[in-house]
């Protein structure tokens, strides 16, 4: 495929964004690549400045699940503008908005809205701190929850000892009470928990996305939910890229699980910047202005982002098949490239769940951060040129979740699945 204008632009945007990018995984530095640059979408594609044509598995990482420019969607935003972009000021379709996700996850009694997930996630734990007057936080290795600093962190060699920022400029002293546990090794949280006593949370996503896809081992989230209930800790789900992508109600509807709070993001806007977050009466009423944990935002509830997920969250509401057809198409996909990987002797793991799904190059079982980490990361490489190539964009990064529409339909799976036995009999050779 021709890119000429696409490596232009990217040379351009170096000499004016640091590194030519506005998030780094654009910058496609992990697949040792140049980012193309999209002039539009629709549907289950992505169009480029070079008059290329891509199948989207990227989707936006999750946030776009009817398809691109989705007509009704459009129209919508549409009649958004004709009325305003950003008021300062409350508006009737925040409240409906807020409504339609309380209806929709039992855990959440109140809610608050933000720009972003990272925002969401930010306020979550200062509000477990603000409600329980505890400072600590337990998180999970390999987990991103947002660029707050706290957050930015890695664990030591021991499983209870202080964390280290992942990033400069994050102080040592952000991160001391952060600890770090490993997802589906309930043992790890144990340690932590006997030995750092004053832990007003833990934060999780239960259905890891941004390590790839890796579920939760049975019992662990119960096992989880159990700690925190014994030992006075607010437990947070992150569900920022699972609600409403697995079903309707999030992961903790999948699995049973009440959380004292909940964070969502990508889909409850449609495709525009959206957050939130909510979860029980009582520590939600701890938030200005009702109660001392401080927490704003200018934008939050934009009203043209809001009315977005609105149309999106009605859509899913009215066709809970939606949710039928995205599994049977992962399961298809997951199914079809474990054959090609053993026949052509491609060391390949592949893990999903309905809507979204990754395949790791190796041949252990990938259950958290280590076995992630173990896959080989230059197979991937190969793999992510050589579909970018045939057409198909999958994430620029070995660790990223790949996310199907619903306008990826019977021809552009059948594409795909072909596309897959091309590329790993390429692999083999």
């Amino acid at each position: 495929m021709n890119r000429e204008k696409s490596y232009k632009l990217f040379e351009r945007a170096k000499k004016i964004i640091p590194g030519g990018v506005n998030s780094p995984v654009r910058s496609f530095i992990s697949v040792n690549g140049t980012p193309f640059y999209v002039e539009k979408a629709k549907g289950a594609y992505l169009f480029d400045i070079d008059g290329n044509r891509y199948l989207d598995y990227v989707a936006s990482f999750g946030a776009i699940i009817l398809g691109h420019a989705d007509p009704g969607l459009v129209a919508e935003v549409k009649k958004a503008l004709d009325e305003g972009t950003s008021y300062g000021a409350c508006h009737p379709y925040e409240v409906e908005l807020a409504q339609r996700i309380i209806s929709a996850f039992p855990s959440i009694e109140l809610l608050r809205l933000t720009n972003s997930g990272t925002e969401a996630t930010m306020s979550a734990i200062r509000l477990a701190r603000g409600f329980t007057g505890r400072k600590n936080i337990v998180k999970f290795r390999g987990a991103y929850h947002g660029h707050a600093d706290f957050l930015l962190t890695s664990g030591g060699s021991g499983m209870a000892e202080m964390s280290q920022p992942e990033s400069r400029g994050v102080l040592e002293e952000h991160v001391r009470n952060t600890f770090v546990a490993d997802f589906n090794n309930i043992d790890s949280v144990w340690r932590i928990v006997k030995q750092q006593r004053d832990i007003a949370a833990i934060i999780v996503e239960p259905i890891m996305g941004n390590m790839g896809v890796i579920l939760p081992k049975a019992n662990f989230l119960r096992e989880l939910e159990s700690i925190c209930k014994e030992n006075g800790i607010l437990l947070i789900f992150d569900e920022v890229i699972t609600g409403f992508r697995v079903t309707y109600g999030g992961a903790q509807t999948i699995f049973g699980i009440d959380p004292h709070i909940t964070c969502l993001g990508k889909i409850i806007g449609g495709g525009f910047p959206v957050g939130a977050f909510g979860g029980k009466r009582e520590i939600m009423e701890c938030i200005s202005p009702l109660g001392g944990v401080y927490q704003a935002g200018t934008l939050s509830g934009n009203p043209v982002a809001v009315r977005a997920g609105l149309y999106v969250l009605k859509y899913l509401e009215e066709h809970k098949e939606a949710y039928t057809y995205l599994s049977e198409k992962v399961n298809l996909i997951m199914e079809e490239t474990e054959k090609f990987a053993k026949r052509y002797r491609i060391p390949y793991t592949v893990n999903g769940i309905c809507g979204m799904f990754s395949g790791f190059f190796t041949e252990r079982e990938v259950d958290d951060y280590e076995s992630a980490k173990s896959s080989d990361r230059r197979m991937y490489e190969k793999f992510f040129k050589l579909m970018l190539d045939s057409g198909i964009f999958f994430p620029p990064s070995p660790f990223e979740a790949s996310f199907l529409t619903l306008s990826h339909g019977e021809e552009e799976i059948a594409f795909t699945i072909e596309a897959y036995e091309k590329v790993f009999k390429r692999l083999s050779s």
